[in-house]
């Protein structure tokens, strides 16, 4: 009887963006052409403009984008979104999420694995690849640009048709509720923190939910498996030194104590 080969697929693994971001960059100004996802470029050219037009009103943005009085360089950022340096988007987004994925301790290996694998959502682009060069901005899931419509509208169906058209097998979305709303994957396996306590109850973990989730992602990043299942994630992590338990074929628990 003739072997057969079975074909191991990949894994993406979407990441939430953060509020905030590195300054500079030594990267060339935007250009839309030449990020991942190039079916999205419309919908990205369509608010960068409006998001530049906005940074025209200081009072409108401040409310649009909930910035305090003491924020007022967020709007200059927005108004440089086409002149200013860019780069990588894992180098961008910053945080307790990024902090645990500790990107700048990557291995040249571990930097390719990075680079196939790893997506993070924006409000701004939709969704980038970890090394995709993007300027610094601010623009939330949530926010309501005047005359604009939602996020949410602007970006579906397209954004998940476009995240779907670059998937081949295991989607892990470790996005925020928010940033799933813009583009929802269907079948996407997700991962929920929760603390346990000595009694043995859970709760739902705030503050370190962000670090645990980095450090999923680092650890289904740098493996050299390529998990098929939610099972396979959770022997990942298991090997990396993560509690998880699987919950059902599309979540994945990370337990804390």
């Amino acid at each position: 009887m003739p072997r057969r080969w079975v074909t191991l697929l990949p894994v993406l693994i979407l990441l939430p963006p953060s509020e905030t971001k590195s300054d500079g960059g030594d990267g060339s100004p935007l250009d839309l052409d030449a990020l991942s996802l190039p079916a999205l470029t419309p919908l990205r050219q369509k608010l960068a403009d409006a998001l530049v037009d906005l940074s025209a009103d200081a009072e409108a943005s401040s409310i649009a984008l909930g910035l305090g009085p003491t924020q007022a360089d967020e709007i200059e950022r927005n108004a440089a979104v086409w002149t200013s340096s860019t780069t990588p988007a894992l180098s961008r987004y910053t945080g307790v999420l990024y902090d645990a994925l500790d990107a700048k301790s990557f291995t040249k290996a571990g930097r390719a694995r990075a680079a196939s694998r790893l997506w993070i959502g924006s409000a701004l682009f939709g969704a980038v690849r970890a090394y995709d060069a993007i300027p610094t901005y601010r623009l939330s899931g949530g926010s309501k640009i005047p005359g604009f419509g939602t996020l949410r509208s602007h970006w579906k169906p397209e954004l998940s048709d476009a995240i779907e058209s670059m998937s081949e097998g295991v989607v892990v979305d470790l996005r925020s509720g928010t940033y799933q709303q813009l583009g929802p994957v269907p079948g996407a396996i997700t991962a929920t923190v929760l603390t346990e306590k000595p009694d043995g109850s859970r709760s739902v973990v705030s503050h370190f939910n962000k670090h645990h989730k980095g450090l999923l992602a680092r650890a289904l990043t740098l493996t050299t498996a390529e998990p098929r299942d939610v099972k396979g994630l959770a022997k990942v992590a298991t090997k990396a030194g993560l509690r998880v338990e699987v919950a059902s074929p599309t979540e994945l628990i990370v337990l804390t104590e």
